[in-house]
């Protein structure tokens, strides 16, 4: 089964490549200068923000979109789903941000589902998801002779994370980062490690499927399992669905004057923990832990 990718890129960068990796053609593109990877990364969530702002506030909004799924594994569903990926893993700073941050969106969404502190990840590669059981299973042996080696490389190549704030749509909400630039070191951006994984993936011999590779360095922090916050007798109210965004807008000013300049608007990928090598249900943080990188 080929790479398809589902996510939308909302930059506007055209980043074409005669390389099979696919996030060789944004570093091209930017002539390998990390200022313009930021600036790609930064228009994408910005543009995707305004996007989503407005559809959530058009009169013709029908509602906040529920995880089925997610919804179901509430009353003692299961899901079927195994996935294969390399997780980074945030710090304790970043955790206790993201627990602030939520506990900011309860007021606005008190019966939202948020992800739990111990299952808060980002994506730096999704190898495959909605597989077999077996499937994964074989997926990881034949990783195994690589898997140490690319679960450590954030040892030895530390990609730093800035200027956090929410991305959001209609299913779920993310605290966002940018690949950071202007320091020594920042040459090596997320978005090289990501490529670099991607190679080191491919290499071992196992192709990878990924939903995404949209400019965007994200953990999912919330999602939508009920529609009660924002209803009354069974038709949308607009008006607390208008309170959500003016929550989320009102936390990421917030970010923006208090915390970019501070220790928890930084995020050095590989800093207590290397990569995750996880295998498993693993959607909404979940799954096994194949191998723990070294973290610094």
């Amino acid at each position: 089964m080929a790479a398809y990718y589902t996510f939308e890129d909302f930059s506007g960068t055209t980043a074409s490549s005669h390389s099979d990796n696919p996030y060789d053609g944004l570093i091209e593109t930017c002539a390998d200068d990390p200022s313009k990877i930021q600036a790609v990364y930064d228009k994408h969530r910005t543009n995707r923000n305004a996007q989503q702002k407005g559809k959530l506030l058009a009169p013709d909004f029908s509602g906040v979109v529920i995880d089925e799924m997610l919804a179901t594994l509430q009353t003692g569903g299961e899901d079927w789903r195994h996935c294969l990926v390399f997780w980074a893993r945030p710090p304790v700073r970043i955790r206790e941000l993201i627990g602030e941050v939520q506990r900011r969106l309860l007021s606005a969404a008190p019966n939202m589902w948020m992800m739990p502190p111990d299952n808060l990840h980002m994506t730096a590669l999704e190898v495959t998801h909605s597989r077999t059981e077996q499937e994964i299973t074989s997926l990881v042996k034949q990783l195994s002779s690589a898997a140490h080696d690319i679960a450590d490389y954030t040892n030895d190549h530390r990609a730093r994370l800035i200027k956090p704030v929410i991305s959001f749509d209609a299913q779920a909400l993310a605290l966002s980062f940018l690949p950071a630039s202007g320091e020594d070191g920042d040459q090596y951006s997320y978005h090289h490690l990501r490529r670099d994984v991607f190679n080191k993936v491919q290499a071992a011999g196992v192709e990878v499927e990924s939903r995404y590779v949209v400019p965007s360095a994200h953990l999912t922090i919330g999602r939508f399992i009920t529609k009660t916050d924002f209803e009354i007798d069974g038709n949308v109210d607009h008006a607390k669905v208008a309170k959500l965004v003016e929550t989320i807008e009102s936390i990421n000013a917030w970010l923006v004057r208090e915390i970019w300049s501070g220790p928890q608007g930084e995020w050095r990928v590989g800093q207590e923990k290397g990569l995750d090598h996880r295998q498993g249900k693993l959607w909404y943080g979940g799954g096994e832990t194949v191998y723990l990188g070294k973290g610094y």
